[in-house]
């Protein structure tokens, strides 16, 4: 069964300056995490609650961060971006 997917602000306002065929990689991605919440690896310290799902696109590595409330079975995306200063815009 698959959870229900809900974008944040900060995800929201950066696919929305995706390229179209980047844009599909995502919604590729995002739904490979909806079957399936555990496939993404979870972070430790500051981001403890965070799963980051990597995935090729264009070919670059792109990150996925989301989180999952297995209580009401919502995936919260929470970024998504190239590698470079993901975590460090995440932490902020």
């Amino acid at each position: 069964m698959t959870f229900a997917v809900v974008q944040t602000r900060r995800f929201a306002r950066a696919y929305k300056k995706l390229h179209a065929n980047l844009a599909a990689d995502v919604d590729d991605a995002v739904a490979t995490i909806a079957v399936e919440p555990e496939i993404g690896e979870r972070k430790r310290g500051d981001l403890a609650a965070l799963r980051v799902y990597k995935f090729r696109a264009l070919g670059q590595l792109y990150l996925l961060g989301y989180t999952v409330d297995e209580g009401v079975r919502l995936i919260y995306l929470e970024a998504v971006g190239p590698h470079e200063n993901f975590y460090r815009d995440l932490k902020r």
